[in-house]
């Protein structure tokens, strides 16, 4: 089918080498320790998304009979195969670079280690550390015959447990528990140091695990192991049926907290008769099995990397700049400022708070009109939503296309969805068939020379938090071609009507490609002519 696969990579195993090349700097010896440590759990976590949406994906097509090959010519379960042996040597690779970041931590004072080989007076602080703050909170699982294996949800940490009793006549008689890691509790728990530089550490789940006859009073403890299910995450929603695209959102929701397992990560010392109760429990297999050398889940280095006092380990904070055109004119009407020049800003070298206030100025501004706006990721404080909100208390018209199908931001997206329309704004939901990924806002406003539209537009999210660490540029413009082309893409979403003339708008589906692939040819004619050609 395909006659030059040869040339082509897989998506998903292009997708892995990514996350490799991420991996890689924490290796980088210019990189400063807390942010390799910081590496290795970005990795992780890109690591988690990849099972939970394009491996799951996968799997649906083979349990669905689905035969279909991509440009490299590779069907599912080829992909899955391929996708298995570069995971297992990621996998391999964090856990040794991890080691090699916490033995480095060493120098600076941070010690990571396990209950049992802590000395007596830190062993009674911690045991009553665990009876106080941790005991409480576990709630042991029994798996009988009465008790069916729990639903263990996705991405929590589990202990399998197999306890015993001694009967009458001398023999054991055997019992199997779970004991859940709670996700409530700080995963990284500091003990009492020796000194002011010395900084130690234990895992929660080693806690757990090393008062694990707590929890089962009478009984005694055989064996344990550690470990974590990854579950499908992808949403199914029949766009072509749903009559109501937020009602199926919502339940899909619903139907995403019980998706079925696709990978199974253990670590610690592996007990073959415990790791086939599990796989049996939740339907996996031994090719689904990630043996992790060390501990599970290396998200919880995330706010450990901003452990106080040792800025030095980090990169030197970074205060994003007001963009240079506006230096004179704090303060001002950016409406003022817009309408002599246009404004470029990039971020996060420059602040995101002049689109903040752009939107805050037009909500109090009583010669607006009218504000639309596109929104994919918001964060939950979001005060441009707040603004929206205000504009909407103030009588002006307000219309928001908030995309409930952004992934991972869809319950967030529906809860300030709701907020708006509480407040008076014409929220759309989405359009069937596609996600809005356009970032623009137009406001509308009325000026002593007619009606002027004042347009954002940008590469990034409406985030103020993201837009502190992600590359993405925006333009202010009053120019009346992006005004024209701005209100003639708000009419095609938010109401019926065919595809406009643009003025400036290259708009996806509708003619991106085809542009793209005219620039394409436009360099290939210049190259033939023996012109400079770039792409």
């Amino acid at each position: 089918m395909f006659s030059n696969a040869k040339y082509y990579f897989n998506r998903e195993l292009s997708w892995l080498k990514f996350n490799q090349r991420v991996l890689l700097e924490s290796i980088d010896t210019n990189t400063p320790l807390l942010e390799r440590l910081r590496f290795i759990a970005i990795a992780s976590s890109n690591l988690d998304e990849f099972f939970m949406i394009r491996v799951a994906g996968l799997r649906h097509q083979v349990v669905n009979g689905i035969v279909k090959y991509d440009a490299a010519h590779m069907d599912a379960k080829a992909q899955l195969k391929a996708i298995d042996e570069s995971v297992q040597r990621l996998v391999s690779m964090q856990s040794m670079y991890l080691n090699n970041v916490l033995t480095e931590l060493e120098a600076h004072g941070f010690f990571f280690t396990h209950p049992d080989t802590l000395d007596v007076k830190t062993k009674a602080w911690l045991r009553h550390y665990f009876e106080e703050h941790i005991y409480p909170v576990v709630t042991p699982l029994a798996v009988d015959s009465g008790h069916p294996f729990p639903f263990l949800t996705n991405h929590t940490i589990n202990a399998i447990v197999r306890i015993f009793q001694i009967q009458e006549d001398g023999t054991k008689d055997y019992k199997i528990a779970i004991l859940p890691i709670p996700s409530v509790l700080d995963r990284i728990i500091e003990v009492p140091s020796r000194g002011n530089k010395e900084h130690r550490f234990v895992y929660l789940e080693d806690v757990i695990t090393y008062y694990a006859n707590q929890f089962f009073q009478g009984y005694g403890i055989e064996d344990y192991m550690v470990f974590r299910i990854t579950r499908d995450a992808d949403l199914e929603i029949d766009e072509e049926e749903a009559t109501d695209l937020l009602s199926e959102v919502e339940a899909s929701l619903r139907r995403r907290r019980r998706g079925d397992a696709v990978r199974l990560e253990v670590c610690g010392e592996i007990k073959d008769h415990l790791l086939d109760f599990v796989l049996t429990s939740v339907e996996l297999e031994q090719k689904d099995v990630y043996r992790i050398d060390g501990h599970l889940d290396c998200r919880m280095y995330f706010d450990f990397c901003n452990y106080p006092g040792y800025d030095k380990l980090r990169y030197e904070p970074f205060d994003p700049k007001i963009p240079s055109e506006l230096v004179d004119y704090e303060g001002d009407s950016l409406f003022s400022i817009i309408g002599k020049q246009d404004l470029f800003v990039h971020h996060p070298f420059e602040s995101f708070a002049v689109v903040e206030q752009f939107i805050a100025q037009a909500a109090i501004d009583p010669d607006v009109l009218a504000i639309k706006q596109t929104l994919y990721r918001v964060s939950g404080d979001s005060p441009i939503i707040a603004s929206l909100i205000k504009a909407a208390d103030n009588g002006k018209q307000v219309t928001v296309l908030m995309e409930v199908k952004a992934r991972f931001d869809e319950e967030n997206n529906i809860h300030m969805a709701r907020r708006l329309e509480k407040a008076g704004c014409h929220v759309i939901y989405g359009l069937k068939g596609l996600k809005t990924h356009s970032k623009i806002t137009m406001v509308v406003r009325r000026e002593t020379d007619g009606i002027r539209r004042y347009v954002h537009l940008a590469t990034g999210n409406y985030n103020g938090k993201t837009a502190r660490m992600y590359t993405d540029c925006g333009i202010f413009t009053c120019n009346d071609e992006y005004g024209d082309d701005a209100s003639r893409f708000f009419n095609l979403i938010s109401g019926y009507s065919d595809p406009p003339i643009w003025n400036k708008f290259i708009v996806a589906p509708l003619n991106l490609r085809e542009k793209i692939m005219e620039l394409i040819d436009r360099e290939i004619e210049f190259a033939k002519n023996g012109e400079e050609a770039y792409i």
